[in-house]
């Protein structure tokens, strides 16, 4: 699991009072500064809280996120994984539709040449905390297959959803229940060619002897 950035309530307060500013000033030490005066800190807190600039910023504001999702995720009803990813998923948008611009903005900056590794960052430690709270606990191979598949999921789920204008996303929600339907069904390919080499295995020693 990749390390999160630095924590504390300040840094949480700060990151969420200056999303209001991010559409209009982007990333920026501005939005940082009116975001701080809406919330009666000292402007110039914004030099110390976020040494790391733009970058830092996001990614608390993504880690935030993430602990926001992992919470409200333990009233959910589903019990079936499946079920739960989705819900979780789902779950992460509604928390995150007043923030739309402000995601679109953090997209396009990690956009940028020289910034993968937070961006790969970011995107890791989300889908690993949408395992998490949906119950997944496995420590072997499946788990890289099963966080492999969900990045994949969750980032076209997410340019999707920057784009939906339906009512209560759901166009999203469908194109996130085409998206895992898919991936059903590669699991069950994957699943038969197991077993069928699984099968196969004896007969092949058996030639080879």
């Amino acid at each position: 699991m990749i390390a999160p950035p630095e924590r504390s309530a300040e840094r949480d307060a700060a990151v969420e009072a200056m999303l209001a500013h991010v559409p209009f000033d982007g990333w920026t030490k501005r939005a940082l500064r009116q975001g701080l005066a809406d919330i009666g800190m000292p402007a110039d807190e914004a030099e110390f809280l976020f040494p790391g600039g733009a970058m830092d910023m996001i990614e608390t504001f993504c880690d935030l996120a993430d602990r926001r999702m992992e919470a409200a995720a333990a009233d959910l009803s589903e019990t079936k994984l499946s079920a739960r990813v989705r819900a979780v998923i789902a779950l992460r948008l509604e928390q995150n539709q007043p923030h739309r611009e402000a995601i679109r903005r953090a997209l396009s900056a990690l956009a940028m040449p020289g910034r993968g590794r937070v961006a790969a960052a970011c995107t890791a430690r989300t889908v690993d905390a949408i395992w998490h709270a949906a119950g997944d606990r496995s420590a072997d191979f499946s788990w890289y297959t099963k966080r492999a598949i969900l990045t994949a999921v969750y980032g076209t789920t997410l340019l999707f959803w920057l784009n939906d204008s339906s009512d209560n996303q759901s166009a999203t929600l469908a194109f996130i229940d085409r998206r895992l339907a898919g991936v059903g069904r590669i699991g069950k390919l994957r699943a038969r060619a197991e077993s069928m080499v699984g099968r196969l295995r004896p007969t092949l020693q058996g030639g080879a002897t």
